[in-house]
């Protein structure tokens, strides 16, 4: 870590605050506000779409200004956007408060990836992704046990304690990037002006939204994200309510891929090492495949058994998410021209955004129409991603090199 250990802390410091939130966003607004379940969920979804196209003008933003300086602004509308919870009262408020701390969000994490390209090297950067999604789990992990003393303790003021101490760890990490330097792109020197001095880099969306290759890539990657967002939007209905399993075994399905991913990634990577990116992508999607296929053995076993196939699902679900993680991020990373990165990375943002905007309807209505369904359509979805990715070498040659780990 050495020279990097402001920035790896202010990546713990905004994981830790978010994980401290996320838990309890829904029964936050429960209980400080007389809005309905459904009517939180169309604000929070609302405000989701709102902030999707502001993907583009982030990456933009990015490569203009570089990574540094746009988290830090990520990182102060955020803590506004949290602070904003104290006050909402209406489906509107809330939307709006929502709004800004999505654009935070996008903002931050919109300008992670580049960061994190410029701050390393070729050949280390599958293990530094991996480092830092296995520290954001663990960040995540810490957060969710704080906020379970807020669950417990179940007040008003529990509750906005804990969005008070989230928007202060946002401040803290705005602290501590001020000192990280300001890595920025290098424009290629033969660029230059009449004076001599180097002139703008030149291109923008429209070479961006041309780079089929890329596009490919981006397509593939919005494969991999339906695959990880079945954590959030079909496990926990599929276990809790179609195949009414204990209520514990949403957490520990939860717990389990938090200390997988905090423990295990490193360990991935390194055996990934010396593997065709490509094939490591289609392997994550053979893991989901695998992890579908034992959710749907669970529900044609008795209930102990059932709850021991769904651990097992979680845990080869898990896998597929350690393999495709740090190769799609150092892939898309290296993939994009250093002056134009941020617009290419805000694309893969955007591919997040879509997959988080459209998987909560689109899962729930699949595990309304059968008990099978969902997985009938994920295993397809799967079975095409992975032999999707696996033609990207012939057009991304950056997807057909090697794993790394340094």
């Amino acid at each position: 870590m050495g020279e990097h250990r402001r920035f790896v802390s202010a990546i713990v410091a905004d994981t830790v605050g978010s994980g401290l939130f996320m838990p309890i966003t829904l029964l936050y607004f429960l209980k400080v506000t007389d809005l309905t379940l459904v009517q939180i969920g169309s604000a929070l979804s609302l405000s989701a779409l709102l902030t999707m196209p502001a993907a583009f003008v982030i990456g933009t933003l990015v490569d203009r200004f570089g990574g540094r300086r746009m988290m830090l602004v990520g990182n102060i509308v955020q803590a506004v956007g949290m602070l904003a919870y104290l006050w909402v009262e209406a489906l509107w408020p809330v939307a709006l408060a929502t709004v800004l701390l999505n654009l935070g969000r996008q903002a931050f994490w919109g300008s992670f990836g580049n960061v994190v390209t410029a701050i390393t090297k070729p050949g280390e950067r599958e293990l530094w992704f991996g480092f830092l999604q296995a520290l954001r789990n663990l960040g995540y992990a810490a957060g969710g046990v704080l906020a379970g003393i807020a669950l417990q303790v179940d007040t008003v003021a529990a509750f906005k304690a804990v969005v008070i101490a989230n928007a202060a760890t946002f401040v803290i990490a705005f602290v501590l990037l001020l000192d990280v330097p300001d890595h920025r792109s290098v424009v290629a020197p033969s660029a230059t002006d009449g004076d001599g001095e180097a002139a703008p880099p030149t291109g923008g969306w429209g070479v961006v939204l041309r780079d089929r290759a890329y596009l490919r890539l981006v397509l593939g990657q919005l494969g991999f994200v339906l695959g990880i967002m079945v954590l959030n939007f079909a496990l926990p209905v599929y276990a809790a309510e179609t195949l009414a399993l204990p209520g514990w075994l949403v957490g520990a399905i939860f717990t389990l891929n938090t200390v997988m991913v905090g423990l295990g990634q490193g360990l991935m990577v390194r055996w990934m090492t010396g593997r065709v990116r490509a094939r490591m992508m289609a392997l994550a999607q053979v893991f989901f495949i695998v992890g579908y296929l034992t959710f749907v053995l669970a529900g044609l076993l008795p209930v102990w058994l059932a709850v021991a196939a769904m651990l097992v699902g979680a845990v080869i679900y898990t896998s597929g998410e350690l393999a495709g993680g740090p190769v799609f991020s150092a892939t898309a990373a290296e993939a994009a021209p250093d002056h134009l990165r941020g617009r290419y990375l805000g694309l893969v943002q955007l591919v997040w955004a879509i997959g988080g905007t459209v998987t909560p309807v689109a899962y729930t209505w699949l595990l309304a129409h059968g008990t099978y369904t969902i997985w009938a359509v994920l295993g397809a979805v799967a079975i095409v991603g992975a032999a999707f990715v696996l033609t990207l070498p012939k057009v991304l040659p950056t997807s057909g090199e090697r794993v790394t780990a340094g």
